[in-house]
């Protein structure tokens, strides 16, 4: 047992199995453990002091869309300052590959409308060292800090074969069958499997649906099964109605994907009515739906978000929490004195008054999702000592005291500190609690999810895999924290067909978190222009985390990244 490359010492090792934790030391070796005993007397070329310390699998989080920025940021930041060793991006059918030179434009332009990636840190991709999917993997190699895997997705299949009439129509027999060979090529190459979405919110640039809301669902389910000739992966799909609840069609179809492919199918927001619910005025339809999906031999499985929205609101252009609302949107986007000068008419102010409560609840006008309701934000941050007995209360506690509608207790407060005022939105209550508490016990449910490298002007979510930790294992005690880890490392891992990742087994990979279970948990967000071209976004930051461990070297040591690029493009299905 001499010769270690890493010796992690003196942990309680966790392995991600669900078996209780033990105190024996990790030598690596080649980017492998090698050993889980008492190395007392040997010697590593590196060495971590992890007494007192967990010590377990890397955190593998399948609902990402990294792929973009991992061309310009091999680590992932910030997931990987929590743990995270392996991401699987290219989700909802949207992945930097295949694309066509001419079809970059394009593209870009999916990912900033979807996603709300900036259209200037998005031409920092480097498009020029690859076209197709194949190309994209080898165009990755030896230069990952975190481990990427990656869906195909269905847009960029329609795009390349189609043209631009991928965003108008159905396709023939012969496309779907080109299209059924890019698949196996992106399979053949690694891909973790096909991800699509059919959501009335995704729409291109021009206002279009997205390529993939095209194909009819013959399309798409002859795309699954070539993916199922694979025997690997996965398929990811956002079914049309997960928007306000699963309706019977979709969930028959989405057995029939199940059946078609042999591979688990992934959707997100199972029970929920939007992406700020949890899952409660559905979820026993839902669960009958599983179980039905699960009695068929095609299990279904859902991420569910189990951190609250905890986000920042103030009154300015960077505020995108209000897209659904028309006219609270047009105010943010003006110039401040312009802004200033709309808050103080009364005809706009009118306007914004009950604005709020009457969001966009029609997908063929916009996005649906919720702005921050009254209940749920809160002062944050006041910039006049007058104002300090706001401070932490509700704006609708404030509404009732003051005798005002709510909007005028939120807006009148910014308008007398110049709009400096900072608020809150947390959508934590206790409904919320016992809702999703429930929810992430059945077996189809995966904790997650950090879409991460999406929507970072408004929040970073990276810090989900901390909060679920800190929160509903090491705090309420829903899971011990043997059985919380593999929540978030073996089964995921498995879910997505990761083999020899998401546990601390001798002879598989050395994907390892390590980190402190009195201080685990999320800490602070911070807004920083730290992408390409100076562009702003959220990053979230934690608390509790010695080291982030991928293939035996650490990237991540006390809260800083290493210059090592010890990741690798994974696949599913696949050991080595």
């Amino acid at each position: 047992m001499t010769g270690f490359d890493l010796i992690v010492r003196g942990g309680f090792v966790i392995d991600g199995t669900g078996l209780p934790r033990r105190r024996v030391d990790v030598g690596v070796r080649d980017g492998r453990v090698a050993a889980l005993a008492h190395l007392d007397g040997e010697t590593a070329e590196t060495e971590i002091d992890a007494d007192g310390l967990i010590v377990a699998p890397g955190i593998v989080d399948v609902h990402t869309h990294y792929d973009p920025q991992i061309t310009f940021d091999p680590y992932a930041t910030v997931s990987c300052f929590h743990g995270v060793t392996t991401v699987v991006a290219g989700n909802c059918g949207f992945s930097v590959a295949p694309c066509k030179a001419a079809d970059r434009p394009f593209l870009s332009g999916i990912f900033a409308q979807v996603e709300n990636m900036d259209p200037i840190a998005l031409s920092a991709i480097t498009w020029d060292e690859f076209e197709t999917f194949p190309q994209f993997v080898e165009s990755r190699r030896g230069r990952l800090g975190i481990n990427l895997a990656c869906y195909v997705g269905h847009s960029n299949l329609r795009r390349w074969v189609m043209g631009p009439d991928a965003s108008s129509r159905a396709a023939t027999p012969d496309e779907v069958a080109a299209m059924r060979a890019l698949v196996a090529d992106a399979m053949a190459a690694g891909a973790a499997g096909l991800s699509s979405s059919a959501a009335p919110t995704h729409l291109d640039l021009d206002g279009r649906p997205v390529p993939s809301r095209l194909s009819s669902r013959d399309e798409f389910a002859a795309l699954a099964e070539e993916v199922g000739r694979a025997g690997v992966g996965s398929i990811a799909y956002l079914p049309s109605s997960a928007i306000g609840g699963l309706d019977g069609e979709d969930m028959d179809y989405l057995v029939r994907l199940g059946r078609v492919s042999g591979l688990p199918v992934i959707i997100q927001g199972l029970g929920g009515r939007n992406k700020v619910d949890a899952p409660t005025a559905t979820w026993e339809a839902s669960k009958e739906f599983l179980d039905r999906a699960t009695a068929a031999g095609a299990p279904v499985y859902s991420i569910l978000i189990a951190r609250p929205f905890d986000r920042p609101v103030v009154i300015d252009e960077t505020n995108l929490h209000y897209l659904a609302v028309p006219a609270w949107r047009d105010m943010l986007r003006l110039p401040h004195d312009e802004r200033v000068a709309r808050l103080r008419d009364r005809a706009a102010r009118d306007e914004l008054r009950d604005a709020v409560e009457h969001y966009n609840r029609d997908p063929a006008k916009g996005t649906t999702v919720p702005p921050p309701l009254w209940n749920a934000v809160f002062v944050d941050e006041v910039a006049l000592p007058e104002h300090d007995k706001y401070q932490s209360r509700s704006i609708a506690d404030i509404a009732s005291e003051r005798g005002v509608a709510p909007a005028d207790a939120m807006l009148d407060l910014a308008l007398s500190e110049d709009l400096a005022t900072r608020f809150r939105w947390r959508t934590e209550s206790p409904e919320w609690a016992q809702a999703v508490g429930e929810a992430q016990l059945d077996p189809r449910m995966i904790v997650g999810t950090s879409d991460g490298g999406a929507h970072l002007a408004r929040d970073d979510g990276a810090d989900w895999s901390s909060y679920f930790l800190r929160s509903w294992v090491l705090d309420r005690r829903v899971w011990s924290l043997e059985e919380g880890i593999r929540q978030i490392t073996q089964l995921p891992a498995a879910l997505v067909g990761l083999t020899g990742r998401g546990t601390i087994t001798p002879g598989g990979h050395a994907d390892l978190f390590v980190f402190d279970p009195d201080a685990i948990g999320p800490w602070k967000k911070e807004f920083v222009h730290d992408l390409p071209g100076g562009v702003g976004r959220f990053k979230a930051w934690g608390r509790g985390v010695r080291a982030t461990i991928v293939n035996g070297t650490p990237i991540v040591l006390d809260g800083r990244l290493t210059s090592d690029l010890p990741g690798d493009f994974v696949r599913p299905g696949q050991a080595g």
